[in-house]
């Protein structure tokens, strides 16, 4: 299932979408008005969320495809986003050309251990169709399309899209940089929907295409299959020796990079599509 929360004034609504239409579950049930409450539904009932989601299918009202489209926002309002690093080769090769100590970046990328670090918080996390930010203090800055692993108290409950924005430059003059290059205002975006019944993230289809001034400046296409590790590793270690939050999302490392000559300018427009989970689509402003 797929699952959107959608607009409602000052408020939102949570959607669910199958393969019979997309449904208003709060309408059927108002307590639903977001993916935690749905979550912690099933938490409480020791169930899936699913199974809570189609109990309430019948009494729920239908919506448009449309308007999930138009009043999608952030699907998760994670109270924490963390990322991993160096995971597909390529991500291995382009940190080596952008760094003055390229060796460390061969060093993880072949270590046991993984690269896992924070990356955003609520108030720096955007959703669909919103400005991702470009610091206005670094001149090479790239989107990162990732899969992003959705977690409740730990657990994977489901995948989602997420853009890890950069700054290649700064993270590249020093890695002791890096919380500069990747957390800052709109460092982040996540959505358009969770997707709970993927059955296998390690084989998902994704691309990321980027429009400036209604011109295609880059497009780019890979498979998580790619992925030198599995994301039940990455969640491990995610989970170790750390006091998480009730609701997170752990994106799993860039695989498409743009060439060293490019970097993004205000008002490039950016769109992630993954196999199963969507197009999450995000406007470039200088922050």
């Amino acid at each position: 299932m797929r699952y959107y929360q959608l607009r409602d004034g000052n408020s939102q609504r949570l959607a669910v979408e199958t393969d019979d239409g997309a449904y208003d579950l709060t309408s059927a049930k108002p307590q639903l008005r977001t993916f935690r409450d749905l979550l912690k539904a099933a938490s409480i009932s020791d169930t899936s969320p699913d199974t809570i989601s189609t109990r309430h299918l019948d009494a729920a009202e239908t919506i448009p495809e449309q308007q999930l489209d138009a009043d999608a926002i952030n699907p998760v309002t994670a109270d924490e986003v963390w990322a991993a690093g160096v995971t597909y080769q390529i991500s291995e090769e382009a940190r080596k050309e952008e760094s003055d100590t390229p060796e460390m970046y061969l060093y993880v990328h072949d270590a046991e251990r993984p690269e896992i670090f924070f990356k955003s918080t609520p108030n720096r996390t955007v959703g669909p169709d919103e400005d991702v930010g470009i610091r206005a203090d670094s001149d090479w800055d790239v989107p990162e399309p990732e899969l992003g692993i959705v977690l409740y108290e730990g657990e994977i409950v489901g995948y989602t899209i997420g853009n890890d924005m950069s700054s290649r430059s700064i993270e590249g003059e020093n890695p002791l940089y890096l919380p500069q290059a990747k957390v800052y205002d709109r460092c982040c975006s996540v959505g358009p929907t969770v997707v709970t019944d993927i059955e296998d993230p390690h084989s998902l289809s994704l691309s990321m295409s980027i429009h400036r001034d209604g011109e295609c400046v880059y497009r780019g296409e890979t498979n998580t299959g790619e992925m030198k590790r599995t994301c039940e590793e990455l969640v491990s270690y995610y989970n170790a020796h750390n006091a998480v939050p009730e609701l997170s999302v752990l994106l799993t490392g860039t695989c498409l990079v743009p060439d060293d000559d490019f970097t993004l300018q205000e008002g490039d427009e950016i769109s992630i599509d993954i196999e199963s989970i969507g197009t999450l689509n995000n406007s470039v402003t200088v922050v």
